[in-house]
């Protein structure tokens, strides 16, 4: 529900400023660093259980992950190969879970991700394909194009293993310090504060525009404001929502469980999205859906679930 709520609030900021993002963001990790300054870390006096070099390595992480994502499209990366690349953090997770950690799964662990990474990855696929793709790079032929291609390329796998290898770094701090979910939404939000002083004249555009944006009146309290700051700030509360939940997910669940919940959200984002902006929904996306759908279903263990309540359903009429 929180998620719908989040979308619902994003996506008509994003329809009328596509360039929003940072504000967004700054402000989601502003109102989480604020709570959790206030009741987390009582205004900087509670000592952090996990100790504050080990928040660092994790922002340096999340921070690389983030600028070699976005810097990959400036080599010759298109949108569409970008995104499909983004959709293989299942796989990823699972192949350094293996590595890492000497994992093993069953084979409907494997075959479960598969059709999940599959299914999103038709879905991408799909709407990438119906995105005008006018591209603003002179279609050049020579080694020198090739060679930035190729630099982009690594530059998506490195961020993709960078950010598998970040899900088992948490998952071993908390075995190793304990269940400390709160604290870590707070540490991971507060630490990169400075570094959006480097997006400021983005985000004060921004801002300008969004007080600029036709007045509205919030039911209840009577209180008017430019509806774009109603917006963002509903979006900020039930990002709040679902980024807790993410966070207390992490603390009671392996990475790979984790990478699996968050790339759900990330796929009911993408078909919210298309279903929104009135894009196409075609027989693919169906199909994509029902891989992710069935591939949920097999991660999960509900078939062996409901084996015992249908044979007891079964059962029934001939007690009867």
């Amino acid at each position: 529900m929180a998620l719908f709520l989040c979308l619902v609030f994003l996506l008509p900021a994003c329809r009328q400023f596509p360039g929003c993002g940072n504000i967004v963001t700054f402000s989601q990790f502003l109102f989480i660093a604020v709570e959790g300054f206030i009741f987390e870390a009582n205004f900087g006096r509670k000592r952090p259980a996990i100790p504050i070099r080990y928040y660092f390595i994790m922002v340096a992480m999340f921070f690389t992950v983030s600028v070699v994502n976005n810097y990959a499209l400036n080599l010759n990366i298109a949108m569409p190969l970008h995104m499909i690349f983004r959709s293989g953090s299942l796989i990823a997770s699972m192949a350094l879970g293996i590595i890492i950690l000497k994992k093993r799964y069953s084979v409907s662990k494997y075959t479960s991700i598969a059709l999940v990474s599959v299914g999103i990855f038709t879905c991408t696929f799909m709407s990438a394909k119906q995105v005008a793709s006018d591209s603003s790079l002179n279609e050049e032929d020579g080694l020198q194009v090739f060679l930035w291609w190729l630099l982009g390329i690594a530059a998506l796998t490195f961020a993709l293993l960078m950010s598998a290898r970040m899900g088992i770094f948490q998952e071993t701090l908390y075995k190793q310090f304990g269940k400390h979910s709160k604290e870590a939404l707070f540490y991971n939000h507060a630490l990169p504060l400075p570094g959006f002083l480097l997006l400021a004249p983005n985000i004060y555009h921004h801002a300008v525009l969004f007080s600029q944006s036709e007045p509205f009146q919030v039911p209840v309290i009577g209180l008017t404001l430019p509806i774009m700051w109603f917006y963002l700030l509903m979006n900020v509360i039930t990002q709040y929502v679902c980024i807790r939940g993410v966070f207390i997910l992490t603390t009671e669940c392996t990475s790979l469980t984790v990478t699996l919940v968050v790339t759900l959200r990330k796929f009911v984002s993408l078909i919210f999205s298309i279903l929104y902006f009135r894009n196409p929904f075609t027989a693919w996306h169906w199909l994509g859906t029902a891989f992710v759908f069935v591939g949920t279903l097999m991660y999960t263990e509900v078939w062996n679930s409901l084996g015992p309540f249908l044979a007891r359903w079964r059962k029934r009429p001939k007690e009867e």
